[in-house]
């Protein structure tokens, strides 16, 4: 165990745009270097070394190297990366990081916003100069007469400010050292910590790219574009037709169309017989397709061997799950059409192909984004989905038994749902029969209706585009509650032992669901905690009863909005979605663990529930069957019974192939 403590923040200048291209791509720069080392020893006076005239001094680099010194900093990526970079090899497993601690405990990421949420004193909080001693010292600057054409300017060029850079630099460690300190009282489980380290490995490994169609893509986009807009141009004579104002003001000015707005929702729920509003309304749908954005990110972010790293945000959530980074993968669009033929029409720059056989450019790029992310030469991707998770969670925690007899036999839970709610037997709700149509009405419910939502819920489901009559939504509501009655009485347990912990002060135990409630306080600071089968807790900071917006008694805390902390309530039915996708998550992380200390797969990514993997390709063997059987072993990994999960019906499904896709 480690007996002593440095803490660590570095300055850097690179050349790459680190918003836009991420830190792996930013600290390969050949132009990448280290400005500002400053560090604390076991939270003493803090030092900083200017690396632009000085080196690290032996007994220094000797701690950095020694495992009885545990490293600190925040978001502790950053500096694990650009040291490793920079010659100064740096283990992952001796680092601790406070970002990581903030989010634990339900604190905003980034360093001036966890200081200001802490309340720390104005002499411990991150200087506020830093921005611009950053845009001054750590990126290129524009060539001018003045500063004599230079494209980087030298802390001999401003003595002044390069001072107050170190003065900066010095007082991040300190900012630092006192978050660390502040959230001691309530540590990171050691399993959360060694999670971190495979996420920072997954991360540095990254996914290869589809360069030649992400650029296409980008090229194909530009000229579609370019042609919807002339054409928007002949039909309005509008300037600027993509322009939100002047295009409604033309539709409502020209044709018996009212329309309030240009938003996605009124454009698609618009019907008109003026064919040219029509038209244009099409039109504007294209053009408002964001989605092919993605392509332009990879191609910021896509480094010199052809992958993106670092495109995870470890505990992005305050439930724990991931978030998406520079891609943002967790949002792809799904795909539809026959993919094969689309990427090659698509890498080829075939438009006219592409027309004929998809009609919709833009919806066709849109739908190739997954496919953008391929295996490299002589590897396979592995792609292995958990199946319906979080409704085995949800069954498994409120011991919802007939739900799980449903996961542990046929895995039909619409049609059982559906069965019991209209009280059909589940054999006759099958394609062909007339009871058939039950089932979408099982599925919109089961899907909607999990954490304590109502009509409105089946509505954000979908249940008016599929035909379901408005009027029949809460029957439907309390068909399904009187078919789940243990997961009903599930919300209610969990609001009571909520309200009761906070009320109370004392622990309360839900045994039942292997939850334990706490109220916890240390140094100033209070929460709710949420301990979750795993160990791992869930935080709610500042935690107390009040009233909702509907003047019910309820619980309220803090949530960060910003720039400031604003009050937030919550009920038995929103706990029971936090606690219900963390325990997912926990299960994710356990899998990731598993298949990582696997010889055969190398996890590269993870889309909410779904793992993305590298695995070898047969030089010999028929390529369907051994990644049949590839697909079979990783799929057992990932449902191994969880140890503190017993009795939880895990199920995944997925496929091999040459690149990412979701059908």
């Amino acid at each position: 165990m480690a007996q002593h403590h440095l803490s660590i923040d570095i300055e850097t200048y690179s050349d790459i745009n680190l918003g836009e291209a991420g830190l792996y791509k930013y600290s390969s720069s050949p132009n990448f270097k280290i400005l500002l080392f400053g560090y604390s020893i076991d939270f003493g006076p803090v030092e900083v070394i200017d690396l632009t005239r000085d080196k690290l001094p032996e007994e220094l680099l000797d701690m950095l190297y020694n495992p009885d010194y545990t490293k600190h900093a925040y978001n502790a990526a950053f500096e694990i990366t650009c040291l490793n970079v920079a010659g100064y090899d740096t283990l992952p497993n001796q680092w601790r990081d406070t970002m990581l601690h903030g989010a634990y405990l339900g604190y905003p990421i980034g360093l001036a916003k966890v200081g200001k949420a802490l309340g720390l004193p104005q002499d411990k909080q991150k200087n506020a100069t830093g921005k611009t001693l950053i845009r001054y010292f750590s990126i290129p600057c524009k060539p001018t007469k003045k500063n004599g054409g230079r494209k980087v300017n030298l802390p001999e060029h401003d003595p002044e400010k390069w001072q107050l850079y170190i003065e900066y630099n010095r007082q991040d460690v300190v900012t630092e050292m006192a978050i660390y300190k502040k959230l001691s009282a309530f540590p990171v489980p050691d399993a959360v910590q060694e999670q971190w380290v495979t996420d920072y490995t997954i991360n540095s490994r990254g996914v290869m790219v589809d360069a030649q169609l992400a650029l296409s893509a980008i090229y194909l986009d530009a000229k579609h574009r370019e042609k919807l807009i002339t054409r928007a141009v002949e039909i309005t004579g509008l300037e600027n037709p993509n322009s939100r104002d002047q295009l409604l003001n033309w539709i409502n000015s020209n044709s018996d169309a009212e329309l309030p707005n240009l938003t996605k929702a009124t454009v698609a729920a618009t019907r008109t017989d003026n064919a040219k509003v029509t038209e244009l309304l099409a039109i504007r749908k294209q053009l408002a397709k964001s989605s092919v954005k993605k392509y332009a990110a990879m191609d910021a972010a896509v480094g010199a061997d052809g992958r993106i790293r670092g495109l995870l945000q470890f505990y992005g959530a305050s439930t724990g799950r991931w978030a998406g980074r520079l891609v943002q993968v967790q949002n792809l669009p799904r795909n539809y059409i026959n993919l094969g033929p689309a990427r090659h029409f698509v890498r080829t720059c075939n438009m006219p192909a592409i027309e004929l056989f998809y009609g919709d450019v833009s919806d066709t790029l849109s739908q190739l984004i997954r496919t953008a992310f391929i295996a490299p030469e002589g590897k396979l991707l592995c792609v292995a989905d958990f199946s319906a998770i979080e409704a085995r969670v949800l069954a498994w925690l409120a011991g919802e038994q007939w739900k799980l007899d449903i996961f542990n036999t046929t895995g039909k839970t619409y049609e059982a749902t559906a069965s019991r709610m209209f009280g059909v037997p589940v054999e006759k709700i099958k394609k062909g029969n007339p009871e058939y149509v039950l089932r979408q009405k099982g599925k919109v419910a089961e899907l909607a209706l999990g954490y304590q939502g109502g009509a409105n819920a089946l509505i954000a489901m979908g249940a008016l585009e599929q035909g379901i009559p408005e009027d029949d939504l809460p029957g439907m509501v309390n068909l399904w509650r009187n078919a789940n009655k243990d997961i009903c009485k599930f919300w209610n347990d969990v609001d009571t032992a909520a309200k009761a912990t906070i009320l109370a002060g004392y622990p309360y135990q839900l045994s039942s669901s292997h939850l334990a409630f706490s109220y916890e306080q240390a140094d100033g600071l209070s929460f709710l905690t949420i301990q979750l089968p795993s160990g791992r807790k869930l935080y709610y900071p500042g935690a107390h009863l009040g009233r909702n917006k509907f003047g019910r008694e309820a619980i309220i805390f803090n949530t960060w909005a910003g720039v400031s902390w604003v009050e937030e309530s919550t009920y038995g039915g929103k706990l029971v979605e936090n606690i219900t996708q963390a325990v997912a998550r926990d299960c994710l992380a356990e899998a990731l663990e598993r298949l990582e200390a696997s010889h055969d797969f190398k996890p590269l990514m993870h889309i909410h529930d779904e793992v993305v993997m590298e695995i070898q390709k047969p030089q010999k063997k028929e390529v369907f069957k051994y990644g049949s059987e590839m697909l079979h072993k990783a799929i057992e990994i990932m449902c191994q019974e969880v140890p503190w999960a017993k009795g939880l019906p895990l199920n995944a499904d997925g496929f091999v192939g040459e690149y990412y896709r979701k059908e």
